[in-house]
């Protein structure tokens, strides 16, 4: 008998979801595992029932795509992960692949397409349109911008994780609580803050904290740009 590949469906809207799962479930070789409605959940069924492919919503509640991506494949590299997003930035598509995405796909994309990634993806492949991306530079501080603040210069030399640690710091967490929301081990959040402190030139956590909300942290996009554009 032919190997099924089991899929995770993370996506937020109703009936996207089970359009997917319905188109998802016609193809021989794959069937339906799971189904999430935000990252947090996501995350918690993904370390469960251990599919083979998670079809990832980027723009989730809770937990964001990019955030869960992130998770996910710290706790279970070997679960192959295709980004779906309305977005198709070059920002987006390199927030994706450094979270630890194998694939991209726009929601605009016919099904066929979606098919062919997954089955790229399920044989160890990368689509050298969206590898491409690991090559391209990527701003940040100290280089000069033209129209670029300062701020968001700064928050361009961040990393995903060093961007998610600091806004939840600057929200009051300590590194136990910071630690159980990503679930990592606080330990592995020190380190984050220690690289912090170092990028953004302070020395204690009540001086992260005010430089986070200098900066406006909480109102901050997660991915790269102008600070007034949100996802």
């Amino acid at each position: 008998m032919e190997k099924k590949y089991r899929v995770l469906i993370a996506e937020d809207q109703h009936l996207l979801r089970g359009g997917l799962c319905t188109m998802v479930s016609s193809l021989p070789d794959y069937m339906i595992a799971g189904e999430a409605t935000d990252g947090l959940e996501a995350c918690s069924l993904a370390d469960t029932l251990r599919p083979d492919l998670i079809l990832m919503d980027l723009s989730m509640p809770c937990m964001s795509g990019i955030e869960a991506i992130a998770v996910i494949k710290h706790q279970a590299p070997p679960i192959r992960i295709i980004a779906l997003t309305i977005h198709c930035s070059d920002e987006h598509v390199r927030e994706a692949l450094a979270a630890g995405a194998d694939g991209y796909v726009i929601k605009d994309a016919s099904f066929e397409e979606l098919v062919g990634e997954m089955r790229l993806v399920m044989q160890g492949k990368r689509n050298p349109a969206f590898d491409g991306h690991r090559h391209r530079h990527r701003p940040g501080w100290p280089d000069l911008l033209p129209g670029v603040s300062h701020q968001t210069q700064i928050w361009n030399t961040l990393t995903f994780r060093e961007r998610t640690v600091l806004r939840l710091v600057a929200q009051g967490r300590t590194n136990r609580q910071v630690g159980e929301y990503l679930q990592l081990s606080p330990k592995t959040i020190e380190k984050h803050r220690a690289s912090l402190m170092r990028k953004l030139g302070v020395t204690n956590v009540t001086g992260l904290v005010r430089v986070a909300l200098d900066m406006g942290v909480l109102t901050l996009p997660n991915q790269t740009g102008e600070l007034a554009r949100f996802l």
